[in-house]
């Protein structure tokens, strides 16, 4: 299974990017996919879920900003972020579940919000 981040970026406060996660090697639409964040010396921190039923969860601190979203067709989750904070600021990664089958990553994208 193979996860390609794309879409981040440095950006202002309170403006937006949208992360996209092509998934190959897989079918897709058996996947739970998810959104995660890591800090520099910190463990990865849960961002957004969307399971394969299309349910959706998020973490405390984005909710309200961020969407996460998923196109089956074209096997990409996305994860549009708005209203930026400098916390906000970490390496992105995107995740596929599926059971005890697959637990995959990406390469991870560097987001970073200046103020």
């Amino acid at each position: 299974v193979r996860l390609v981040e794309s879409g981040g970026g440095f950006v202002q406060v309170g403006e937006s990017l949208k992360l996209s996660c092509v998934v190959s090697g897989t079918t897709f639409n058996q996947l739970n996919m998810g959104w995660y964040r890591q800090y520099p010396g910190k463990p990865r921190e849960m961002v957004a879920l969307v399971s394969k039923y299309h349910n959706s969860n998020y973490a405390d601190s984005v909710k309200g900003r961020f969407t996460i979203s998923r196109v089956n067709a074209k096997a990409t989750v996305y994860l549009q972020m708005n209203s930026l904070q400098p916390e906000d600021t970490a390496v992105y990664y995107c995740n596929a579940q599926r059971g005890t089958i697959i637990n995959s990553w990406g390469q991870g994208t560097q987001v970073t919000v200046s103020s």
